[in-house]
């Protein structure tokens, strides 16, 4: 039988929010940009490396592309350096494309935000600090061993100073890692829906909601799957209701998909629920989203000019780079062809 409509909210939209409109000071970028896409892998390509045979053949799929790799048989942390290299320059680029500072600064804070999960694991572990954080924040690798040497949280911008000072009490209260994750990642969605709202750009407000709703999704299976009775994990700001996605807490996977009908991601959580029932995966809920999220990122196209397909190829390039890393390292480890290929949606 066809599913019933939900009697919740309908969506204002019905796959995708408002990309917003041309700005016409992007045009030189946006035709570069253009240029640039046309240069994205294929998904025959990624097809031909999931299918391959080993870790080699894999790697031999991308041989004269953007991703070739010196003759002879490169090791895995050759091709993993070779990985952040290209990484690093898309989002050198994108820095230099971008107008607005503070759109460029906004994006830095994601490396901001993954070096204090880190760097407090490890202090509040009593491990050493390290120093393998990511170099392309806003707040310096040596900025941040200062920080924790000295105890000085005013060396911190304000967005991270806050967010340490209440991780770490969270963590203090019953002493588990989750909870420094479950404060960060409240804070790092407050701080980009908090200076999307300040920039003024519908795109950027939007694609932060979308991810907001995503991060709920993706928590609220994994929640059901572990029978856990956390409710205040749920990340606030984003398109879906929290009684929508605390009616699905209480739900069966079998009726998760009524509860969406009258969502955008209908598929995405039918999909993903029914694939975690069967299989005991998440493999599907995660190629859902990321799917998801990359079609909205590709609806730029309806833009002549302007910052959204600049966001987007840097978006949409870091999640090809992720995505080469994640075959290379199944067929590094043997992993079966067939779960890479779910992971990927072929």
């Amino acid at each position: 039988m066809p599913k019933a409509r939900s009697e919740e909210t309908l969506f204002e939209f019905l796959t995708y929010p408002t990309v917003g409109a041309d700005d016409w000071r992007y045009t030189a970028q946006s035709a570069q940009v253009r240029v640039m896409e046309m240069q994205l892998l294929t998904r025959a390509t990624l097809l031909d490396m999931a299918n391959a045979p080993d870790f080699a053949a894999a790697l031999g799929s991308l041989a004269g592309g953007d991703y070739a790799v010196p003759q002879g048989s490169p090791r895995f942390d050759e091709v993993q350096t070779l990985l952040l290299e290209k990484r690093a320059t898309v989002r050198e680029m994108f820095a230099e494309w971008m107008l607005d500072e503070t759109v460029v600064a906004l994006f830095k804070s994601r490396d901001d935000f993954a070096n204090l999960r880190l760097a407090l694991r490890r202090v509040l572990t009593d491990r050493p600090v390290g120093s393998d954080y990511g170099a392309g924040g806003n707040v310096a690798p040596e900025v941040i061993d200062q920080v924790f040497e000295e105890e000085n949280y005013a060396l911190f911008p304000d967005y991270l100073a806050e967010v340490t000072e209440e991780a770490i009490l969270a963590y203090y209260q019953d002493k588990k890692i989750p909870q420094i994750d479950h404060v960060i990642d409240r804070y790092e969605a407050e701080h980009k829906i908090g200076l999307a709202r300040q920039i003024g750009e519908p795109f950027l407000l939007n694609l932060f909601r979308l991810q907001i709703d995503l991060c709920n999704i993706r928590t609220v299976l994994r929640l059901k799957h572990i029978d856990a009775e956390q409710r205040n994990v749920l990340l606030p700001g984003g398109f879906l209701e929290m009684d929508r996605l605390r009616q699905a807490l209480e739900h069966g996977y079998e009726a998760l998909g009524q509860l969406f009908f009258a969502t955008p991601y209908d598929r995405v959580v039918d999909v993903g629920a029914g694939y975690l029932a069967s299989d005991d995966s998440f493999l599907k809920i995660e190629q859902q989203c990321d799917e998801y999220l990359t079609g909205y990122l590709k609806s730029t196209s309806q833009i002549t000019a302007g910052p959204q397909p600049i966001i987007a190829y840097l978006l949409l390039k870091e999640n090809e780079i992720r995505t080469v890393r994640l075959i290379l390292t199944a067929k590094k480890n043997l992993l079966d062809t067939q779960l890479i290929l779910d992971r990927i949606g072929a």
